[in-house]
C-alpha cells in the first residue's frame, strides 16, 4: 500500500492538474443526474448524454416520466444497453420518488437504495456529486487504478472503496472519485496505458514497484541458485 506521504502528494498532484473535476454526465437538477447514473450502468457517459438531451426535453422530473409510460420511455433511451431493464427501474424509482419523497431525490443512503435501480455505487455518485458527500463510488477505471498505483489491494469493489475513504486525505475525498476516474478514461487506461504522459507516473507502484518489491524480485534469482545447490548436496 501508497505510503501516506506518497498518497497526499498524487492527490495534490491531481488537484493542481484539475482544481475542478466534474462528471461528464449532463444534468441540471438532482433528479436528471439519477436517471443518468442509473443508465451510466455498462453505457458510455457520451452515449448517455446523447440519450438524456432529447428525453429531458419532454421529462426531467419523476411525474412527467410516469406521464410517459414504458414504451415512450424505452424510445428515448433505446440507444443504450439494458435499456429494457433500466426503463422499468426508473418508472419504478419515479413512482416511489412521487409517493415517498414528494418528488425528490433522497440524500440518504439507504433511501437511495431501496431506488430499483439504484445500488451502492450509484448511491455513492448522487451523494458525492449532488449533495457534496465524501464517497467514493468504485467503477470499473477507479478499481484497477486504485490497485494499479498501490492505493489498494482490494479485490472488491467494496473492499477498494473502504481501502480509499480510509487512504485519502479528508480534503481530497470529495474531488477524489472524478479525479481518479478521469485518470482511468483517458491515462491509465486498461490496454496500454500512458505512462510515458502520466504526471503521477513517478508514484505509481506498478511503474515504480516499492523497495521491498524490488530487493524481493532482485534476490530471487539468489535464492533459486542457492535450492538448487542444496538439493544437489543432498542428492534430491
Amino acid at each position: 500500500m501508497m505510503l501516506e506521504q506518497t498518497v497526499r502528494e498524487l492527490f495534490s498532484r491531481f488537484k493542481s492538474n484539475n482544481p475542478q473535476p466534474a462528471t461528464e454526465l449532463v444534468y441540471h437538477n438532482t433528479f436528471e443526474l439519477l436517471i443518468a447514473v442509473i443508465l451510466s450502468a455498462q453505457a458510455t457517459d457520451k452515449g448517455v448524454n446523447k440519450a438524456t438531451l432529447e428525453l429531458y426535453k419532454v421529462a426531467n422530473t419523476p411525474s412527467t416520466i410516469l406521464d410517459l409510460g414504458l414504451e415512450r420511455l424505452k424510445k428515448y433511451i433505446s440507444s443504450i444497453g439494458l435499456y429494457n431493464t433500466k426503463a422499468e427501474n426508473i418508472l419504478k424509482t419515479c413512482k416511489i420518488l412521487v409517493e415517498k419523497h414528494a418528488g425528490q431525490v433522497p440524500n440518504q443512503r439507504e433511501a437511495l437504495e431501496a431506488l430499483p435501480g439504484v445500488g451502492r455505487k450509484t448511491a455513492n455518485v448522487i451523494l458525492n456529486t449532488a449533495f457534496g458527500q465524501p464517497t467514493m463510488a468504485v467503477d470499473t477505471h477507479i478499481f484497477r487504478i486504485a490497485n494499479r498505483l498501490g492505493l489498494s489491494n482490494g479485490t472488491t469493489p467494496l473492499a477498494v472503496e473502504q481501502d480509499l475513504i480510509k487512504i485519502i486525505p479528508d480534503e481530497y475525498k470529495h474531488d477524489a472519485h472524478h479525479w481518479l476516474i478521469l485518470h482511468g478514461r483517458y491515462v491509465c487506461v486498461a490496454r496500454n496505458p500512458k505512462c510515458d504522459s502520466c504526471f503521477v507516473a513517478d508514484l505509481c507502484e506498478t511503474v515504480n514497484p516499492p523497495k521491498k518489491a524490488q530487493i524481493k524480485a532482485k534476490n530471487a534469482p539468489k535464492k533459486a541458485q542457492q535450492a538448487l545447490k542444496n538439493r544437489r548436496k543432498t542428492g534430491e
